[in-house]
């Protein structure tokens, strides 16, 4: 009776010691994240980072002078310490992006679809993944240069080197070749998981294209040579030739998924922003067509900006227009007016690429123009204009190189609500020039300072990076900026 007893025990305690490990059972979330999900995870960590306007994240809509804060005006002021903005770049770029999309990388890689279809989609999923690594490192290089790259997301080596701006860029230039020869149009990839192309791998490619196209105009000052084979090869492999092409992240109606900056300017309920004065008395000398769909008249019935680095009252000043703080406002990271200023940037270089300077620069403002909702009339009348006309604003130019003036400042206004992009077009053509702030910390910011963390964890491979880029300051030029 006793061993019975015993026995009467033990499966009661082997039976309750299951009942109790399974209460800690979490029944509810998936016990593995799907390669896809992760791969969403990041498209947005991405895209919400590039289109932001909270100064804790992002100030190179400030930085290239679109918008003036109203009352807190150090990051007009180009100051990068007080809220740590560039560690908050290294980390979402870094950590939530790249380190996503390399984990999903691993688990799609890992997976055995239940069908033959679903199966075939891996590769083309694998290479828009590689797409985006592209695009995030080459950010990375044009925000702050030399980075961790080959020892990057290793979670091993906690202190990974610095490696040359240049060489990464070029390296990244190949990986996008191969992933472009890699994509097969006949077969899909993410389906919705995808919140630019739904999946479309004939738009990837076109992505692809058109991002090599900007990464080897980018090198032109630098490698002449290696630059015109690169955008030259872009062009033939078919870049963006409409604005249904444009690299649009689609938005919800619903927080946590809406626009960033329906976040920053409507759930927040704060009146930090206005217009800039930079852009609205540019926008006004050329009676540009786009001032009222970017931006509301004042009380008065006029465009007027804040001074820049100046506080600028919210309710003398006009404010950004009605769209861009629509929640489902889509986040843009490359759009065929861009492409179209390449294009003319590539003609006026002498690249082999098709067209003329002037006709690339038309269906850029024209693209501009159609997308904010203007009208075809509207951009055929705005490029009549002596002082927007291509040929006429060459001659009327003093500058050096007249044709990066004249680009550079058409390029600049379409690239509105754009500040990454309109941050590295203006320190790349050196146009148009922006206005010395009020209380300026330092000059022009032509990089993200290295974050302060870095300096403390990493500082060797830090000292070594600072070093080789010739200092770490806002105002050191990066390897690509040499004018």
């Amino acid at each position: 009776m006793k061993k019975l007893a015993i026995l009467i025990t033990a499966v009661i305690f082997a039976s309750c010691s299951s009942d109790l490990e399974s209460l800690n059972e979490n029944i509810k979330d998936p016990l593995a994240v799907p390669g896809e999900s992760l791969f969403t995870g990041a498209q947005k960590n991405l895209v919400d980072q590039v289109v932001d306007l909270n100064v804790n994240n992002n100030n190179t809509k400030l930085w290239a002078q679109y918008l003036q804060e109203t009352t807190y005006t150090d990051e007009s002021n180009y100051d990068q310490v007080t809220r740590t903005i560039p560690a908050k770049h290294w980390s979402v770029m870094y950590k939530d992006v790249l380190k996503d999309l390399d984990e999903a990388k691993i688990v799609i890689e890992a997976t055995t679809y239940s069908t033959a279809e679903l199966e075939a989609l891996k590769p083309n999923k694998l290479t828009i993944i590689e797409i985006l690594n592209v695009y995030t490192y080459a950010n990375l290089v044009e925000t702050f240069g030399d980075v961790p790259y080959s020892e990057a997301l290793d979670v091993d080596n906690l202190l990974p080197k610095y490696d040359d701006g240049e060489t990464i860029y070029k390296d990244l230039v190949a990986r996008l070749t191969a992933a472009i020869n890699a994509l097969d149009e006949t077969t899909g990839s993410f389906g919705s998981a995808d919140r630019i192309y739904g999946g479309d791998v004939a738009l990837w490619k076109k992505f692809a294209a058109s991002l090599k196209l900007r990464m080897g105009i980018l090198l032109s000052d630098v490698d002449e040579a290696f630059a015109k084979t690169t955008v030259e090869s872009a062009v033939a492999t078919g870049v963006f030739t409409s604005n249904d092409d444009n690299a649009a992240y689609e938005y919800l109606g619903s927080d946590p998924n809406t626009n960033p900056v329906y976040d920053n300017l409507v759930l927040s309920g704060r009146n930090d922003f206005v217009a800039a004065a930079t852009i609205i008395d540019a926008m006004n000398a050329l009676d540009d067509p786009r001032l009222p769909l970017y931006f509301l008249p004042t009380s008065g019935g006029i465009y007027e900006g804040g001074g820049i680095g100046e506080p600028s009252s919210y309710s003398s000043y006009s404010h950004v227009s009605a769209q861009l703080e629509e929640a489902t406002f889509p986040g843009i990271i490359l759009d065929y007016s861009e492409v179209s200023f390449l294009l003319a940037e590539a003609r006026a270089r002498s690249f082999e690429v098709g067209g003329t300077a002037k006709e690339h620069y038309d269906a850029g403002i024209t693209a501009s123009i159609l997308y904010w909702g203007g009208t075809a009339e509207e951009a055929t009348d705005y490029l009549a204009q002596p002082n927007v006309d291509y040929d006429l604003s060459i001659l009327a130019s003093t500058a050096t190189t007249p044709w990066k003036e004249v680009i550079g400042t058409q390029k600049w206004i379409s690239l509105y609500n754009r500040g990454m992009e309109a941050w590295t077009s203006i320190r790349l053509l050196d146009y148009p020039l922006m206005a010395t702030p009020a209380d300026a910390v330092s000059g022009f910011p032509n990089r993200y300072t290295y974050p302060i963390i870095e300096q403390s964890l990493n500082g060797a491979n830090y000292s070594s990076a600072a070093s080789a880029i010739g200092g770490d300051e806002p105002e050191t030029q990066l390897f690509w900026d040499l004018n």
